[in-house]
């Protein structure tokens, strides 16, 4: 048989459902029914109102901090093992815990490694993500990975801005791969922070490898979360001679200070995709949406077509 005839349902998490809406709308089925009950305690439990025996279901849920999010997916993920579900698979726009990644002290866990298992412990039979923190997460997990690229929501943005003298940077060493792939595409140069931190989220000193003098830049990375680095990167390089300073990040976290912070900065516009629901609006924010990247990517797994169109970096 070529593909799957049987119909594929969509279901969603409660943080990501109106994300979850644009996708069933895009993939041309109805989001499917559930009711999540709540204790007067804070327990909850999910609960699918139709049969779901034999299908594919696809859960949509950002699994962003704090703990609640990634606790609903697991009880989604149980009560499709438990129903019957024959493919269940786990749509992480953003995935959360990635930052922990490995051992960068003594006595810390390996987060994204636990929080692999436990997908995959609660019934996962495939995940479906998008710019992780570290490539190498795809490695925790034994299950099929799909790892998609923002790059393909963003590229047409960039290119339809017909910037001059486009420069490409990262806001620090690890994201320099990530600022030579976009360079790549869009035959540009590269300019990379250097940034030492004196704890989490607190920068203590940056400085700039490479020139920006004349040029409109664009900061590229997985994520916005304090926004300190981006703040600081883009007041650096305006004072440097740049033209402009510009940030995509996929993942607009934005948690403390990040909404003034990004005020009160030199940097002109943070685009981002809705893969997290913003908390409040900001004129400095554009969010592209990555409704149809995974509408389209889940269709053709669900038709056993390919999807390898979509990791163009």
């Amino acid at each position: 048989m070529p593909y799957d005839t049987t119909e594929a349902k969509i279901f969603t998490c409660t943080q990501s459902r109106y994300l979850a809406e644009q996708i069933a709308n895009a993939y041309g089925v109805k989001l499917g029914n559930v009711i999540t009950s709540r204790y007067s305690d804070g327990e909850f439990q999910p609960s699918y109102e139709e049969s779901i025996r034999g299908n594919r279901i696809f859960i949509i849920g950002s699994t962003h901090p704090g703990p609640e999010n990634l606790m609903e997916m697991l009880l989604m993920i149980d009560a499709a093992k438990r129903a019957s579900a024959r493919h269940i698979t786990a749509v992480l726009p953003y995935f959360g815990w990635a930052r922990q990644d490995r051992k960068d002290k003594p006595r810390v866990p390996i987060a994204a490694k636990l929080v692999a298992k436990m997908l995959e412990a609660a019934g996962a039979t495939r995940i479906i993500t998008m710019d992780l923190h570290a490539d190498q997460i795809q490695g925790f997990f034994e299950k099929p990975v799909d790892h998609l690229f923002a790059s393909t929501i963003f590229l047409p943005y960039l290119k339809s801005l017909n910037l001059d003298n486009l420069t490409i940077a990262s806001p620090d060493m690890g994201g320099s791969k990530r600022a030579y792939a976009y360079s790549k595409a869009l035959e540009s140069d590269v300019v990379i922070c250097y940034k030492q931190r004196a704890k989490a989220n607190v920068i203590s000193h940056m400085e700039l490898i490479g020139n920006v003098t004349g040029k409109n830049v664009v900061l590229v990375d997985d994520m916005v979360d304090t926004a300190g680095t981006l703040t600081k990167a883009a007041d650096l390089m305006m004072e440097r001679g740049a033209l402009s300073v510009r940030a995509i990040c996929t993942h607009p976290i934005l948690s403390g200070g990040a909404y003034e912070k990004l005020k009160n900065s030199k940097l002109e516009e943070l685009i981002v995709t809705d893969s997290i629901p913003l908390t409040q609006e900001s004129p400095k924010i554009r969010v592209l949406t990555c409704a149809d990247l995974f509408a389209e990517v889940m269709q053709n797994v669900h038709y056993n077509k390919s999807i390898s169109s979509k990791f163009i970096m």
